[in-house]
């Protein structure tokens, strides 16, 4: 498959594009895309690599699908395109900024500005059918963005992950808890939020306070 990334990104995970698996499931995906509507669009596929190098890598969100409604899915976790009416999960994270940092309520929905910024916003699975959330779930994904946390831990330094939710929290195993910071907490959608394991955990402004410790500029949500 053809894909949109960046350089810097494709040169660190060179052996993981040769292995089998992963051309197993390049092959799926171009599959997908020609027999039915898939999202994001293919040049989104990667989009969370696109904006900055490994090595500028400050803060990790972790997702699970991509949105797998008409507009929304633009490669990046959570985020949505503009003019796109927020989803549930993101309001509720625009809420917590507002108690956490005092932030407006954004028009937007889209987070390329964070991406921008050093934050990788990763779904674990980076390619879903239309109208069919966890359709390509199991067919590869998960293993290269696990191999994409777990060289992020061992290469990089001063990083925080934010686990939102069981499926995310899955993930702290791959993490050097040393080296690098994990916050914890509920997903941000309703189920969770409304029982409170969302609210007031205060995450934004803690990422800030690590990243400012470890001599990074910190991240203007």
């Amino acid at each position: 498959m053809n894909f949109k990334i960046k350089q810097c990104w494709k040169d660190k995970f060179s052996n993981e594009f040769e292995k089998p698996y992963f051309k197993e499931l390049c092959q799926f995906v171009i599959e997908e895309y020609a027999a039915h509507t898939c999202y994001p669009q293919k040049e989104h596929i990667f989009n969370a690599f696109n904006h900055f190098s490994f090595e500028q890598t400050k803060i990790v969100i972790l997702g699970q699908d991509p949105y797998h409604g008409p507009n929304q899915a633009n490669g990046l976790c959570f985020s949505v395109n503009d003019g796109v009416v927020h989803p549930p999960s993101l309001r509720n994270i625009f809420k917590e900024l507002e108690n956490d940092l005092n932030k407006k309520y954004p028009k937007s929905g889209n987070l390329t500005s964070w991406a921008e910024q050093g934050v990788l916003l990763l779904n674990s699975t980076l390619t879903v059918k239309a109208h069919k959330a966890g359709s390509h779930q199991k067919m590869g994904w998960e293993r290269f963005t696990d191999a994409t946390i777990l060289k992020l831990s061992e290469e990089g330094n001063g990083i925080v992950f934010m686990l939102w939710g069981g499926y995310a929290r899955k993930k702290k195993s791959l993490i050097d808890t040393v080296k690098h910071l994990i916050l914890e907490s509920g997903h941000p959608s309703p189920l969770s939020a409304n029982r409170g394991y969302w609210f007031n955990n205060g995450h934004f402004s803690k990422a800030n306070t690590f990243l400012k410790s470890v001599q990074k500029e910190p991240v203007n949500w």
